[in-house]
């Protein structure tokens, strides 16, 4: 069953890339969604049916070189059986959508091979992103990372005809590689420390790394921090996180059934699965925990800041992803990992089918992506206005205050984000940052409701005219994915925020009374310390996630203030309250505050300027060096030099070899006869010297 899961979207992939003039345009739409919608069956069974016994099914021998030993096999576990119905379920209905969405695409009026192209590289990304989330070693895992690179690279310049288009797959693909240096170099400092790359032997010898003392870039390191540091710089580049996020909001240039399967519920969320897979490891590493904290805390509040003011409809919801990512950071951060994974796997459901929504959108209103020539369209989309009203309400967190889990699948697991983050960092940086993240998220996510689908028209008449609601190939995938945003959260609450022990079970391991030292310890801080019943005392690698016996965020993240608990609703209604005061009640202050704050406004909606700094210190230094040596190195040293001088000497002796050409036999016979007595002579001498 695993394997077809695995291979399932690779078959469907070749049949389409390869084979569509065989099977047709409409078959190969219909193989690769089929095979994907059998993918997210099987997936879903394996979900249900799992025990919590990790399994090894060993598919071939792959790398075997010196101490080098790496089969490919697919690890199947708590957290691989949440990644699967992840990505299989949201990939399945991206491509149903996407047989609408795409079906009358006028940038390819001229290929009729678009169709089966697109569908194609939809089915390999998804099988990459499997291959990555069933790995159990790092190279397999890197073969995955790598992989989704490429298929985003394809999918986001697919439109390969704009150069806007072409520039973001470049700016994906360069950023990322920053990140993947990043990751490869943990893999070769984990091969060189420990003699493997297999996941359970780097677990068992995680203690082992935190004791160790690492020499890099000629200082002395914990091996342990070092290690996860570095794992997490690629997880920074995949997941977007502050300082290599730039490339996410371009992204948008792709079809949007790209932008919900890539940038909402898979492709980056593949750094906050590495930073849960490594777990293990990351509870030796504290300070890097540290470092992925702070990162968290201050990407969910930097992209909330942005997507405040952004106007495209798509980049609103880009930013908003970014910022959600930052959130899952944050839990993963303080050692929260069931809950980084409870918001990655409520998210998933929200934020595609806003991405869809908003597709549904620019699919009706002739790919006009200006939220500013939108208003009024509740009429024109009443099942995309119905599902986005779905999407918005799970996303800025509305729920029943102080329950935990009545409300959307945002208000569950944001909400368990925020009181862990409490818990980790005594109420913070991070904690702050999120809570006031959540408050823009609720301003932006309103604006852009508001903005869309109340008011008057704006733009231009007749595209307002001819606007229509999608097909149904477009909207059965909207209501699945309402279903998730709206009981998620509270069906799986329990299990990824539960007590400890509950949490454990669910994810596998085995349980332990915990020590007197610890109650000890938690009751300093807990009232109810003695409610802490089991602890994982498993060893690293036992289980899907692990949690030291001495990590207790997750037990005292539920006995934190009332106040902590309130803060993320109260966040949530002020967000509202403005949005809908600005604009449905008096839409003329938007306009006014941005001409009042002219240098804020221009700061937000110009990202805070990452792009043009990285411009400045990055891009127009390697385009001088570039030209420097294109002009002096290639073309004075090598073409006027070099070459000049073998235009003058090689000429000589061709034309001194040409004479030589007689064409008698004679000549040639007496070349050979001075050949053989040079020889012999030279011979002789060295043999008398010797």
């Amino acid at each position: 069953m695993e394997q077809i899961i695995l291979f399932g979207p690779l078959l469907g992939a070749i049949i389409a890339g390869f084979g569509w003039r065989i099977i047709g345009d409409a078959g190969a739409q219909w193989v690769t969604t089929g095979l994907l919608f059998l993918s997210a069956l099987l997936s879903w069974i394996v979900f249900f049916s799992f025990d919590g016994t990790t399994q090894y099914i060993h598919i071939l021998d792959w790398i075997q070189s010196g101490d080098l030993d790496v089969a490919w096999s697919i690890r199947l576990d708590r957290l691989t059986a949440i990644m699967l119905i992840v990505i299989t379920s949201v990939s399945a209905l991206v491509h149903l959508y996407s047989m609408g969405y795409m079906a009358h695409d006028e940038n390819f009026r001229d290929d009729e091979s678009y169709r089966p192209r697109f569908f194609a590289y939809l089915s390999l990304f998804t099988f990459a992103m499997l291959m990555l989330v069933t790995a159990d070693n790092l190279a397999q895992m890197f073969f995955g990372w790598e992989g989704v690179g490429l298929a985003s690279y394809l999918l986001i310049g697919f439109y390969f005809r704009k150069p806007s288009a072409n520039a973001a797959a470049i700016k994906a693909f360069v950023v990322n590689r920053v990140g993947d240096f990043g990751f490869a170099l943990g893999i070769f400092a984990l091969f060189f420390l420990t003699g493997s790359i297999n996941f359970d032997d780097v677990f068992a010898a995680a203690p082992e790394l935190a004791n160790t003392q690492l020499t890099f870039l000629w200082t002395d390191w914990n091996a342990a921090n070092l290690i996860a540091f570095l794992l997490f710089v690629g997880a920074m580049g995949k997941s977007a996180q502050l300082f290599l996020h730039t490339w996410l909001p371009d992204a948008m240039e792709g079809p949007t059934p790209v932008s919900a399967l890539i940038h909402a519920a898979t492709m980056v969320t593949a750094g906050v699965f590495l930073v849960c897979r490594m777990s293990p490891l990351m509870e030796f590493a504290p300070g890097a925990l540290a470092f992925v904290t702070v990162i968290g805390g201050m990407t969910a509040f930097f992209a909330a800041t942005v997507g405040l003011v952004q106007n495209d409809i798509k980049r609103v919801i880009a930013y908003s992803t970014c910022s959600q990512l930052g959130y899952m950071f944050v839990a993963a951060g303080v050692g929260a990992y069931s809950v980084a994974m409870f918001h990655l796997f409520t998210h998933a459901f929200f934020k595609a089918m806003l991405f869809l929504g908003a597709g549904s959108v620019i699919h009706g209103m002739h790919h006009e992506q200006d939220m500013r020539n939108y208003g009024g369209l509740r009429k024109k989309f009443p099942y995309t206005f119905w599902a986005m009203l779905i999407g918005t309400l799970a996303i800025t967190g509305v729920g029943i205050p102080l329950t935990g889990w009545i409300g959307f699948a945002g208000f569950a697991s944001k909400d368990a984000v925020i009181e862990s983050a409490y818990a980790g960092t005594a109420g913070g940086f991070a904690f702050w940052a999120l809570v006031i993240a959540a408050l823009f998220t609720s301003f932006y996510s309103w604006r852009l409701m508001f903005l869309t689908f109340w008011g008057e028209p704006r733009g231009d008449k007749h595209t307002h005219e001819h606007a229509h609601e999608s097909p149904n190939v477009m909207l059965i995938p909207l209501g699945v994915l309402a279903i998730g945003a709206v009981f998620a959260g509270a069906i799986w609450y329990g299990s990824f925020f539960g007590k400890t022990n509950e949490v454990v079970k669910f994810f596998g391991g085995e349980y332990g009374e915990p020590s007197a030292e610890l109650v000890e310890a938690v009751a300093e801080r807990s009232p109810k310390a003695s409610e802490l019943h089991y602890v994982m005392e498993s060893e690293p690698g036992e289980a899907a996630i692990y949690i030291a016996p001495e990590n207790t965020v997750l037990h005292e993240a539920h006995y934190v203030p009332t106040w902590v608990k309130l803060s993320p609703f109260i966040a949530m209604v002020i967000g509202f309250a403005t949005a809908f005061w600005f604009y449905i009640l008096n839409p003329s202050i938007p306009g006014r505050l941005a001409e009042n704050q002219r240098p804020l406004y221009l700061f937000l909606l110009n990202k805070w300027y990452f792009d043009e700094i990285y411009d400045f210190v990055f891009v127009r230094p390697s385009k001088r060096l570039g030209g420097f040596l294109w002009k002096k190195g290639d073309g004075n040293v090598i073409d006027g030099t070099i070459n000049g001088v073998a235009m003058g000497i090689v000429p000589f002796f061709t034309r001194l070899a040409g004479k030589a050409q007689s064409g008698y036999i004679f000549t040639y016979a007496f070349a050979m006869v001075i050949g053989i007595a040079v020889l012999v002579t030279w011979m002789s001498l060295s043999g008398g010297a010797n």
